[in-house]
């Protein structure tokens, strides 16, 4: 997982026990939800990085990569159930304060990608990504698909496309100059 520092986690804490997430040791999981949202939607298309930091898979490194993220079909092998992602999702909408509450109008998509070794669990590292507006949620999957090809490629190393993806989506191809 990304290190954060402890103001931030304390944040991000307080915003998922507002969202009515209960953080366990290994998993998250769905409590009621909350009837006012604690993340903002300031920053769209981008999620609130106190509420989404982004987080990743420790057995995703530099080293690994031909073995994890560069091998086809090896996203399937982590990514989480939709009976995971479904429930998360549905508090994280109400925690964003969306006024749209159909689940279909949004991706539980992962801040840091699966396709670079981010989390697949960790609800630091997912949000409710909208399917609308000028950058929908499919915009990012052809932002998460070149930068995996440059990591397998060794055009850019890992930590570089992780933080340029977890910082802004929207610039990240061209601020590692892809």
């Amino acid at each position: 997982m990304r290190p954060i520092s402890q103001f931030a986690a304390g944040a991000c804490a307080l915003t998922l026990a507002a969202a009515g997430l209960v953080l366990g040791t290994a998993t998250a999981h769905a409590a009621p939800a909350s009837t006012s949202a604690s993340c903002s939607q300031a920053s769209l298309p981008l999620p609130d990085s106190v509420c989404t930091p982004g987080a990743w898979n420790p057995d995703v490194t530099q080293g690994t990569i031909k073995s994890t993220i560069c091998v086809s079909g090896w996203t399937s092998t982590v990514r989480p159930p939709t009976s995971y992602t479904n429930p998360l999702k549905v508090q994280q909408i109400a925690a964003y304060g969306y006024s749209d509450t159909s689940t279909s109008d949004y991706e539980e998509d992962h801040l840091i990608p699966l396709e670079l070794g981010g989390a697949p669990r960790d609800p630091h590292n997912l949000w409710p990504e909208p399917r609308y507006g000028n950058e929908p949620a499919q915009s990012k999957d052809t932002v998460e698909n070149r930068l995996k090809t440059a990591v397998c490629n060794g055009q850019v190393t890992l930590n570089d496309a992780r933080g340029a993806i977890a910082t802004d989506w929207t610039t990240a191809l061209a601020n590692l100059g892809l």
